[in-house]
């Protein structure tokens, strides 16, 4: 029987990964940086990726990373859901990086573009749309000639502005196929679009006759395709879980520092339910988060665990973020306040790569209940 209690190792990533961000990420800095035109802290990436080796988590050894599990990968997304940290690490180290683990990784050009990957010389991004869920149809609007050239156009690319390198789906004469390409090839036009969450920006892909090396034929593409996607949705429960602890922890702070008529705001009973409640839910997302993040590391019971985590915890970090703002009063609805960007984060992440609705849709079947 699988052990979700966090490891000794796992707690040290944690600290390690925290202590980065509270030193890096603080709540002013990540508000004016959502103003400039640069809103990814690249330098702070390097530091994750590189200096902390989060970005090779998922890497084995043998490819240059540090052959851990997904349940390593959660805690940082843990993390990044507390501190809403302006790094592509979705982008980059899961999306791009698990389609690419799921190809034939003994190909030089993959083995390659994971060894970058991993030591954080290179950021990935996955050319689908971000709010593609796992299961759907291989994407049709990029077209491969026989000679490897792509034309076509994705929206929505998570982290493509500042990505360089596009793993691409596209078909081609023989089908469907997974190509790679280098974001500062000539062709290659990425246009960043209106984005709701201010620290993870989408972005538009055009391709005009691109070069591309084809790194997944028909026979493994879609398959490829899938795996990043399910476990980009099952690491991503733990970034809801994350946003949750933070808006429980903060806002718990606030009503303990608050006072009206003589008292702490907290020690109001109503307030003591909704906190209370939230709670509730908090316990339930981790339970779900972890049984998901371990579900991807040991191969079992994967499809169920990341329906159950992405239907339960979408919702959860979103009310969570709500309940946080209302309950920090007029502070809570002000630019100056973190709160509004955890929101955003909560509300982007409930519809990316699938909603809560299309999850338990998936889960039906596979628990044996009706349509």
């Amino acid at each position: 029987m699988s052990d979700l209690l966090y490891s000794e190792v796992e707690e040290d990533l944690r600290a390690s990964v925290r202590d980065l961000f509270s030193d890096r990420v603080g709540p002013a800095s990540l508000i004016t940086r959502t103003e400039t035109a640069e809103p990814y802290d690249l330098s702070l990436w390097r530091t994750l990726a590189a200096d902390l080796g989060a970005a090779g988590l998922a890497v084995p050894e043998e490819l240059g990373g540090h052959g851990a599990s997904a349940r390593e990968v959660a805690v940082v997304m843990e993390e990044l859901g507390r501190s809403v940290a302006p790094v592509p690490y979705l982008g980059s180290a899961v999306l791009a990086t698990s389609a690419l683990l799921a190809t034939d990784t003994s190909q030089a050009e993959v083995a390659e573009r994971l060894g970058k990957l991993a030591a954080g010389a290179l950021i990935g991004a996955l050319a689908v749309p971000l709010s593609t869920a796992p299961g759907a149809e291989f994407p049709s609007t990029v077209t491969a000639t026989a000679d490897g050239t792509l034309s076509g156009a994705v929206r929505s690319v998570a982290d493509a502005s500042v990505a360089e390198l596009i793993v691409v789906p596209a078909v081609g004469p023989e089908g469907p196929g997974l190509y790679t390409v280098d974001a500062a090839s000539a062709g290659v036009t990425v246009t960043e679009a209106i984005s709701l969450d201010l620290t993870r920006r989408i972005a538009d892909v055009t391709l005009e006759n691109v070069a591309a090396k084809r790194v997944a034929d028909s026979s493994t593409a879609a398959s490829a395709l899938d795996i990043a996607l399910v476990t980009a949705a099952g690491l991503l429960a733990s970034e809801q879980l994350g946003i949750a602890e933070w808006a429980l922890t903060e806002t718990v702070r606030y009503l303990k520092e608050r006072y009206q008529f003589g008292r702490q705001v907290g020690s109001f009973q109503s307030l003591k339910h909704r906190l209370a409640n939230l709670y509730t839910d908090l316990v339930n997302a981790r339970a779900t988060a972890r049984y998901a993040a371990d579900c991807l590391a040991t191969g079992e019971d994967i499809a169920i665990a990341v329906a159950v985590a992405q239907a339960r915890n979408s919702l959860i970090a979103v009310h969570a973020a709500e309940e946080a703002i209302q309950l920090h009063g007029g502070i809570g609805m002000t630019w100056e306040h973190p709160a509004h960007l955890y929101l955003k984060r909560a509300k982007s992440d409930e519809i990316a790569l699938g909603t809560p609705g299309r999850h338990r849709a998936a889960l039906a079947p596979l628990i044996d209940l009706p349509a």
